[in-house]
């Protein structure tokens, strides 16, 4: 297992998840202190000098340890593409559980009782993998279909040829509680692909994980969005009612919206393979990103590989953050973002996941959070992505999501 001391994750806590698998306890939900580490890490992150957008600042992240190689995981957008993996609602997933000589089992929540169907939920979706490959689902995509969009709520491994499995999360599409489509896509529509709820979203779906938070996050990014698209006219020609939609996703495909959100991103996205191609010779495993002068965000995976299946909708969706109203002109310094990766948490750690397939870390301090992803398949035992991000003022933390049906 991998060591994020340089990220606030102290060998302690290292120690007490470690032999909660291997004694073969599920991790459930635990509390516990976080100390600051005593030493630093041999497994520590590195910045680099940024990679300039607009108002965006991409510092690219190395690992002083050897990478993973070529990742074993298949990406939602992949899974959904090819038609391996399935997402639906509540409501479907009877006709999805595979057929076997016992009871079947509708559905499983980790950490609770096998439960059966009682109809289709806000907070409830389900998915398929019907890959040879395990799944990785990252906090902040997107789904659209069913009855709502949703986005995922956290970090999680689905297992190669699982049974239907009991997905958290929020709704990004209030008002609209019909059917357009039987499954969900990936936002393929969308100008440049498929799109990842920005920043200040995932913030309020990671942290508070509540839905009421997250849609009045989402109807204030899109709104500054579409004004930020029409500066002249916001009222008549940006505004939310003009958009004539409610969702997220189907507001980012909007022309306007989508063509501001690329003219932020082009400096990146215009030279992409460029880009990838010295992030791959740099080793990078991940970037710390700042908007409008200031530190907010890094996501950080096991191996070059995954970050770069994973470029394009990562840097939209820091592009649409962005072009948010607030913050200053100055460009924080490649010191400034290694003091963020490095800055330890120094307040209480919460897990949960299931055992053999995956654990999830939230790391809670008064100014960050870091949330780490743990493959514990056969063959990995190493953290597939990190998230580390400035927790911003207003922002109320819940320890399990509110559920709104």
């Amino acid at each position: 297992m991998g060591n994020l001391a340089r990220l606030g994750l102290s060998g302690f806590a290292l120690l007490a998840t470690g032999f909660m698998t291997i004694a073969g306890i599920a991790p459930g939900k635990t509390a516990g202190s976080v100390s600051e580490a005593a030493e630093s890490s041999q497994d520590s992150f590195r910045v680099l000098a940024p990679i300039e957008s607009g108002n965006l600042l991409l510092f690219p992240v190395v690992r002083s340890a050897k990478t993973t190689g070529t990742s074993p995981f298949l990406t939602l957008d992949e899974g959904i593409k090819s038609g391996l993996v399935e997402v639906t609602e509540a409501g479907k997933v009877r006709g999805l559980v595979r057929p076997r000589p016992v009871p079947p089992v509708p559905y499983d929540t980790p950490g609770q009782q096998h439960r059966e169907y009682r109809g289709d939920q806000v907070n409830t979706l389900v998915l398929v993998n019907d890959s040879d490959k395990p799944l990785l689902l990252l906090a902040g995509e997107i789904v659209t279909g069913g009855k709502q969009d949703r986005v995922i709520a956290k970090d999680r491994i689905v297992p190669s040829g699982s049974d239907p499995v009991d997905l958290g999360v929020f709704c990004i599409e209030p008002g609209r509680w019909t059917e357009d489509s039987a499954t969900f896509g990936v936002s393929a529509k969308a100008p440049a692909g498929s799109f990842m709820v920005q920043p200040n979203v995932r913030e309020k779906a990671m942290v508070a994980k509540d839905q009421h938070e997250v849609w009045a996050s989402v109807s204030d990014s899109v709104n500054q969005i579409a004004a930020a698209a029409s500066p002249a006219a916001p009222a008549s020609g940006g505004s939310r009612s003009t958009l004539n939609t409610t969702s997220y996703a189907r507001a980012m495909q909007d022309s306007n919206l989508s063509a501001k959100v690329d003219e932020a991103a082009a400096p990146v996205m215009k030279s992409r393979e460029q880009v990838l191609a010295q992030l791959r010779q740099q080793h990078a495993v991940g970037v710390a990103v700042a908007v409008r002068g200031e530190i907010v965000w890094a996501d950080i995976f096991a191996d070059t590989d995954l970050l770069a299946r994973y470029w394009t909708k990562l840097v939209r969706s820091y592009a649409a953050e962005s072009l948010l109203a607030g913050g200053t002109d100055t460009k924080p310094s490649v010191s400034e973002a290694q003091h963020f990766l490095d800055t330890p948490s120094k307040g209480s750690e919460t897990s949960d996941g299931r055992v053999g397939i995956y654990r999830y870390r939230e790391l809670r301090s008064d100014s960050t959070e870091t949330f780490v992803l743990e493959s514990l398949l056969p063959g990995t035992n190493y953290e597939v992505h990190i998230s580390k991000l400035k927790l911003r003022g207003g922002l109320r933390r819940t320890t399990s999501p509110q559920i709104y049906r």
